[in-house]
């Protein structure tokens, strides 16, 4: 272990020691009372770029060791102190690093301000009503996710969905979920999904974990604190050396983003053979990673640029799918026309809805989105992205959701691309992506069409 003292903070990215991929970095400081640890305070964010093979530190990679800086559990603050020799480290191995600064700083800061916080409630509640109020925080999550669970009936319900490929040859691989419910307690297996690839889908165990919790959230209106009470009335059973629970050093850069969201539609497709009427269609189930990165001709600085794009949703008896959202593992905001073509030598050229994209159904899927860019510099481009090949399911008769494509446009001739691909392309050059439609839901014969 790392011994810690007040003002002292971790960092770390490593998938295999707590974290999900390379990108993603989190920042853990101790909250010290009376010279006494009793809480941690802890955030993680999405980093544009940290180093690795490919701007944006989502390669098409076969390793873990193509993808970025691995940082393991290090101590980055050293009582309110940065360390600037691990600073220093990691900077020199990002393509951005003014940027990096600017975002750990916030990290750094968020932390601190948390810690404060909390010192200043111990003060004024005492460290034993925080601690009992924490502990009623966790029961009460532990409560209500008994009652979801209970509302199901009992019985074993399995799914299998598959994502189109890893981007090294490897097709159609398999994610397998059964869920078995008695009482308020549910066990979901994902033990006979496919092994761990030699490509970049593969997801540590963490990644797993919060997909499914993310799914027995849902099908309530109340919101359910994310903590570790969730967890206690759900039994989770993978195998090492699988696509949902890999192991070191395989490529994990798209697990995160890509075998995240087929987790996600696997376990509701299985959930959905117990509440028909709750759970909907498959959404887009990708996240259409796109990173771009090179010399910016304005100010001849480094740029890494990343993004994902929406798509549609699937619908479900309540209704038709939204159009153009984030949505599951997602969950973010678009980024703004005027701030990306601000801060990038980027043009967009067509930002648009993809009309007739969701699933045709009793109630139809949301449709996908355009999204079109220039390139105003070289660049070296990479796109991780799934449902290229397998649609995004519909439920009990509706139809699936358009495939997503990838169309790249160099002087004037169109090619199509798979799901997963890094290119370097000139300035000029056009970047399409199509993203999915969401699934249908119900028989199409029996209803008129929701298109209007």
């Amino acid at each position: 272990g790392i011994e810690m003292e007040d003002g002292d903070m971790i960092v770390l990215n490593d998938p295999f020691r707590g974290g999900t991929h390379l990108p993603d970095i989190t920042f853990v400081a101790p909250v010290f009372f009376e010279k006494r640890p009793c809480f941690f305070v802890a955030n993680r964010a999405h980093h544009a770029d940290i180093g690795g093979i490919s701007a944006g530190s989502m390669p098409i990679s076969n390793s873990i060791f193509q993808e970025g800086l691995i940082i393991p559990p290090v101590k980055l603050l050293k009582r309110g102190k940065i360390d600037n020799s691990i600073m220093q480290l990691i900077l020199r191995n990002v393509r951005t690093p003014d940027e990096r600064m600017g975002d750990f700083e916030a990290q750094i800061m968020a932390n601190m301000v948390g810690v404060k916080r909390l010192k200043e409630l111990i003060g004024e509640q005492s460290l034993r009503k925080v601690i009992t109020y924490g502990n009623a925080i966790i029961d009460y999550a532990e409560r209500l996710m008994r009652e979801i669970i209970r509302d199901i009936p009992d019985g074993t319900y399995e799914f299998e969905d598959f994502l189109d490929d890893d981007g090294m040859g490897n097709e159609r691989i398999r994610i397998h979920c059964s869920i078995r419910i008695k009482g308020d307690e549910a066990e979901i297996d994902l033990s006979r999904s496919n092994p761990q690839t030699n490509g970049c889908v593969n997801a540590v165990y963490g990644v797993a974990l919060s997909a499914i919790l993310y799914v027995f959230r849902c099908p309530v209106d109340e919101d359910i604190p994310a903590n570790s009470g969730c967890l206690r009335p759900i039994r989770i059973i993978t195998k090492k050396g699988t696509i949902v629970d890999a192991t070191f050093p395989s490529a994990v850069s798209g697990g995160n983003v890509e075998t995240s969201q087929r987790i996600v539609d696997t376990v509701l497709g299985a959930l959905s053979k117990a509440l028909p009427n709750k759970i909907p269609a498959a959404s887009q189930g990708t996240m259409n990673n796109i990173s771009i990165g090179g010399i910016d001709p304005r100010n001849n600085k480094p740029f890494a640029y990343y993004e994902t794009i929406a798509g549609g949703m699937g619908a479900s008896a309540k209704g038709k799918g939204e159009d153009a959202i984030h949505c599951h593992m997602t969950n973010t905001m678009n980024t703004p026309i005027e701030a990306l073509e601000y801060a990038y030598p980027l043009m967009i050229k067509e930002y648009s809805i993809r009309r007739g994209s969701g699933g045709k159904g009793k109630h139809r899927g949301g449709d996908g989105v355009i999204r079109e860019m220039m390139l105003l510099s070289d660049a070296e481009v990479t796109v991780m992205a799934d449902r290229r090949k397998i649609p995004p399911y519909g439920l009990y008769g509706g139809m699936p959701g358009t495939r997503g494509r990838n169309i790249i446009v160099k002087n004037g001739k169109r090619m199509e691309y798979m799901g997963k691909f890094s290119l370097l392309l000139k300035k000029g050059d056009v970047i399409r992506i199509e993203s999915p439609g969401g699934g249908g839901w119900g028989s199409h014969d029996n209803s008129m069409d929701e298109t209007c």
